[in-house]
C-alpha cells in the first residue's frame, strides 16, 4: 500500500507544479525559466526539512513516501530543468543558461541543506 500513498503525493506535486510554474513565468515575461527554478528550490526545502525531520526521527515512512517521494518527486523536474537549459544555449542565451545552472546548483543545495538543519534543530 505504500505506493498508494506515493501516487497521492504525485497527484498533488504534478499539478502543484504546474500552477506553479505558469504563474511565475507569466509575471515575470522573461526567457529565463524562473518558474522551474521556483518549483525547484521549493522542493528541495520540502526535502532538505523532511530530511531534517527524519534525522531527528519526528517522521514516518509514510510521511517520507508521501511527501518526499510522491510529493516532491511530482513538483520538481530534473528533466525540464536540462530541456530549458539546452533550449536557452540553442537560442544564443548562453548566459541565461550558465546563470540558470549555477542559481539551480548553488540555491538548491543552499535551500536542501539549510532546511535539513533546520527541521533537524526544529523537531531535535
Amino acid at each position: 500500500m505504500n505506493w498508494l500513498l506515493v501516487v497521492a503525493g504525485g497527484m498533488l506535486g504534478a499539478p502543484l507544479r504546474y500552477v506553479t510554474d505558469r504563474a511565475v513565468q507569466l509575471r515575470h515575461g522573461s526567457p529565463f525559466p524562473w518558474g522551474t527554478l521556483v518549483v525547484n528550490i521549493t522542493g528541495c526545502l520540502i526535502l532538505g526539512t523532511l530530511t531534517g525531520a527524519t534525522l531527528a526521527g519526528a517522521t514516518s515512512e509514510s510521511v517520507r513516501l508521501l511527501l518526499g517521494t510522491g510529493l516532491c518527486g511530482a513538483l520538481t523536474t530534473y528533466s525540464t530543468f536540462s530541456y530549458e537549459t539546452l533550449r536557452l544555449a540553442e537560442k544564443g542565451r548562453g548566459r541565461y543558461a550558465a546563470a540558470y545552472v549555477g542559481a539551480s546548483l548553488a540555491v538548491g543545495l543552499g535551500a536542501a541543506f539549510l532546511a535539513a538543519v533546520v527541521g533537524e534543530a526544529a523537531w531535535g
